[in-house]
């Protein structure tokens, strides 16, 4: 025990009728969480409103007690948001400095607020609904974002660029339809965050400590107070999981993962190398020693920063996998990864909200990289497929095709006729139409092909869904 330091009476402690011991204040500051879960204050006194009232409905309170219970929190809020109010580590938490603060002010009518309650209960409450507040600005920014690449898909409908696999050229594709290819992974994003919310939206006060409290709470009533959809059925599950933190964890390292694979094609089309887009001023930074540089940081940040979330995603999975019902004080390190994951979340799509309507496509750059690479060899195929020649002989025909073009360093489509004659008779004059980069894309008109007509409505439909979202 250090002996160097000031000790805290456990006298002083709202715990500590049964110690005889004073705190070590290493052991104070170690095991005290104030320093990162007061950020959970609003959702703390939001709560304990909720639970006042409804003790004064059952009887428990009197209607002054409530009273003076609730205009003591409000203006306990109000100094906090004004930056008045003094944390004390000796406090240990969020919670007991705001009841301490409570009792000194209002008397002893603030100790009978932790009446049929417990912090295990309470803080659990609070965290579902400061996450539950996270998830609702994390749906706008989503929302704002995909609003932006179903607008910029729209206006790049007619834009055409290579498309790759294993990054080398494919098949010639629309720009737009690129766009509206992250539009849909970040629908399920969308999608997986309000799953994330509906099961989390559960009261998990009441439960006390584990096992319930024994005066006659209405656990329904703060439920509703609260905004919940329900209560936590189950008091020893109500306190000790945290798999709400943890799927939230999962759906932002998915949503992480897709932003970076958006961001690394950013980073590749911003280089010299491709130069199929340009980004905003405002959205890079230069170099200290080479003053030609223009660094894509925004997206280069974002795409490490998707490695933070997935660690705070192991980081609660290894928390809880070893841990015995009920609490555990394990469960007070939940707090920072899930506050940091929420955080980065939040921060890298606004960033990503900002700087993607701003994107400027080289049309003329990406049309040239569409015409290397002989991006319409899978159309010639096809077109001798129509003139009766199975798929496997029409592949080797323009395999040898290519193989001339590549002597020549020419594209199919500046071959001679004579040329292509040579490798197949079926192959006629109208040939060439097939061969064009407009005419490839132009052919992909089926649902959810590439033609720009199909582009167009893809990003209307897009654009018009998301303008039917709601706020939750």
């Amino acid at each position: 025990m250090s002996q160097d330091n000031p000790k805290t009476p456990s006298q002083d402690k709202l715990w500590g009728g049964r110690f005889q011991e004073s705190t070590d204040a290493f052991v104070e500051r170690f095991t005290a969480s104030v320093t990162f879960d007061q950020r959970l204050y609003r959702q703390d006194i939001a709560g304990s409103i909720a639970h006042a009232r409804m003790l004064a409905e059952a009887g428990i309170l009197t209607a002054a007690e409530r009273d003076a219970i609730t205009g003591g929190l409000e203006a306990i809020r109000a100094d906090i948001d004004a930056g008045r109010f003094e944390w004390s580590v000796g406090l240990e938490d969020v919670h007991m400095n705001i009841e301490s603060e409570l009792t000194r002010r209002i008397g002893v009518t603030g100790k009978k607020l932790h009446t049929g309650r417990s912090r295990n209960d309470q803080v659990a409450t609070d965290i579902r609904l400061w996450l539950r507040d996270e998830i609702d600005v994390i749906a706008a920014e989503l929302t704002r974002l995909q609003s932006g690449l179903a607008t910029l898909a729209q206006q790049e409908a007619g834009t055409l660029m290579p498309g790759f696999t294993h990054l080398q050229t494919a098949q010639p594709v629309s720009f737009g339809h690129h766009l509206l290819a992250w539009n849909e992974m970040l629908d399920r994003d969308y999608s997986r965050l309000l799953d994330c919310r509906t099961r989390m939206n559960r009261s998990p006060l009441g439960a006390a400590a584990l096992a319930g409290t024994t005066y006659p709470i209405d656990r329904e009533l703060t439920a509703r107070l609260l905004g919940f959809d329900g209560i936590c059925r189950n008091s020893l599950d109500a306190v000790s999981d945290r798999d709400f933190a943890i799927e939230f964890c999962a759906v932002g390292s998915l949503l992480m993962v897709h932003l970076s694979r958006m961001a690394e094609e950013l980073v590749l089309w911003t280089s010299a190398q491709f130069n199929f887009i340009t980004l905003p001023d405002r959205f890079c930074t230069g170099s200290s020693i080479m003053p030609q540089k223009k660094n894509p940081d925004v997206p280069e940040l974002v795409r490490g920063k998707s490695g933070r979330v997935s660690g705070h995603l192991m980081g609660l999975l290894m928390l809880m996998k070893s841990q015995p019902l009920a609490y555990n004080k394990d469960n007070q390190e939940d707090k920072e990864p899930l506050f940091d994951a929420a955080d980065t979340v939040r921060d890298c799509l606004k960033a990503f909200a900002d700087m993607i309507p701003h994107i400027k496509a080289r049309p003329d750059v990406m049309r040239e990289a569409a015409l290397r690479g002989f991006s319409t060899a899978t159309d010639l195929a096809d077109y001798l497929v129509r003139k009766g020649i199975p798929f496997r002989d029409a592949h080797e025909i323009v395999g040898k095709a290519v193989a001339a073009g590549v002597a020549a360093n020419k594209d199919l489509s500046e071959l001679p006729l004579a040329t292509l004659q040579g490798f197949s008779d079926a192959i006629g004059e109208d040939v060439f139409s097939v061969l064009t980069l407009e005419g490839s894309v132009a052919a992909r008109a089926h649902a959810g092909g590439t033609a720009p007509e199909r582009v167009r409505e893809a990003a209307a439909a897009a654009l018009t869904q998301l303008a039917q979202r709601r706020p939750s």
